[in-house]
């Protein structure tokens, strides 16, 4: 139970058993939960844990702290994962053993509307996840120049059409400022085919979200630091949701480096710090997605650090 409501309104946690198999390699281990969230995961690493096992527990969401359970062997730390190494070093987490993430946006995120990140519901066009800290998004939709808006949908939504959208903000906010998430749909909802308009929002959202919260940049900072927190033998388990931060993660599994580049030595042996448990990304069953449609599109990646 969480205070004030019950883990599962919050979130479902993906690829649970996948997760916690993979990560735990000692009961008596130190672990890292760096997106606490509703605590699914954590409460599935706890319970395979010794007495003497340890789990660190990030988020910087306020409500995430909602569910933290009553066990004297986790620690709740309310950052971002961003500041993996610093908190660790802290709380005595170094050398972790396994270290997991989860870079999905929460069931309960997704459908408090006041949250403003889906297009499904009406709320203020925020999409913070620490709505105490930053800009909302409504401040980049009424400010950012048309050039700044297409580049930014056309990075981190991918999206084709990405002029087009950005001339239609750009068209509406001159009339009314884009103030909810209702607003920013009417402004550019024509552009698209019924059969294609959900798919084309969701990428709209999700470069807003992306851009709101510096998700990758705080990606490339957790993964850069995991290796200098992780033990030999320990394992880095990350899921991702859309192909830029699934690239991120593959190629740091491989290499141990955000470009995919392995370096070698004079006798052509690897020099990565990793080595990816699982070649392919571990993917939901079909019936998990019909029991949580949202697993549909999670990628599970592995990698053991080895020196």
């Amino acid at each position: 139970m969480k205070r004030g409501g019950r883990m599962s309104e919050y979130h479902e946690p993906v690829l649970l058993e996948q997760v916690v198999s993979s990560l735990i390699r000692s009961p008596d281990g130190i672990y890292v939960d760096a997106t606490f969230g509703g605590g699914g995961h954590a409460r599935a690493i706890l319970s395979k844990l010794s007495s003497k096992g340890k789990l660190l527990a990030f988020d910087h969401d306020p409500d995430s702290a909602r569910n933290v359970p009553d066990d004297t062997r986790l620690t709740f730390i309310p950052h971002n994962f961003k500041h993996l190494k610093r908190f660790l070093q802290y709380h005595q987490g170094v050398p972790a053993d396994g270290i997991f993430a989860d870079l999905g946006v929460s069931s309960y995120q997704f459908d408090t509307p006041a949250r403003g990140f889906s297009y499904r519901f009406d709320g203020k066009l925020d999409m913070r996840m620490n709505p105490t800290r930053g800009v909302p998004a409504c401040d980049i939709v009424n400010h950012y120049s048309e050039t700044q808006l297409s580049d930014l949908f056309y990075t981190y939504g991918e999206m084709p059409d990405s002029r087009a959208v950005a001339r239609r903000i750009v068209m509406a906010r001159a009339n009314n400022p884009l103030l909810s998430t209702t607003d920013l749909v009417n402004a550019v909802t024509t552009l698209w085919l019924p059969h294609k308009r959900n798919g084309q929002l969701s990428r709209l959202f999700q470069s807003l979200r992306i851009e709101v919260n510096g998700e990758l940049e705080a990606l490339r900072e957790f993964l850069q630091q995991s290796t200098e927190v992780l033990s030999i033998g320990g394992r880095l388990a990350v899921i991702s949701y859309h192909s830029l931060e699934d690239r991120l993660v593959k190629h740091f599994a491989r290499a141990g480096k955000l470009d995919g580049d392995i370096e070698k030595d004079f006798y052509g042996v690897s020099l990565s710090p990793f080595r990816p448990v699982n070649r392919k990304p571990i993917e939901a069953d079909r019936d998990e997605i019909e029991r949580n449609p949202r697993a549909r599109s999670a990628k599970l990646r592995i990698a053991e650090k080895i020196k």
